[in-house]
């Protein structure tokens, strides 16, 4: 049912994370997210993940990525970049 609803690898990942407790899968597709979340499937995106590995010590600065993320054709609202840094410290 996932697969008519989502791309094949999204809805893998999340029948994968319904099979893994304690499991945190990464979706960027809004529509995946909205069903990862009626599913009880815990979720992050490419810039949860850019900034837990600034908090983490992993990256120096999440801004350099989040400019070069912008060139490309990765939808990143105004309000996402603004709580994204905000979070990061920067």
């Amino acid at each position: 049912i996932l697969k008519l609803q989502i791309d094949k690898g999204e809805s893998s990942a999340i029948a994968l994370a319904l099979e893994t407790p304690d499991s945190v899968v990464i979706l960027d597709d809004y529509k995946a997210r909205k069903i990862a979340e009626r599913l009880g499937v815990t979720f992050t995106g490419t810039i949860g993940v850019i900034i837990k590995a600034k908090l983490s010590g992993i990256i120096p600065f999440v801004r350099p990525i989040i400019e070069k993320i912008k060139q490309t054709d990765f939808r990143l609202s105004v309000e996402i970049e603004t709580q994204a840094l905000k979070e990061a410290d920067e």
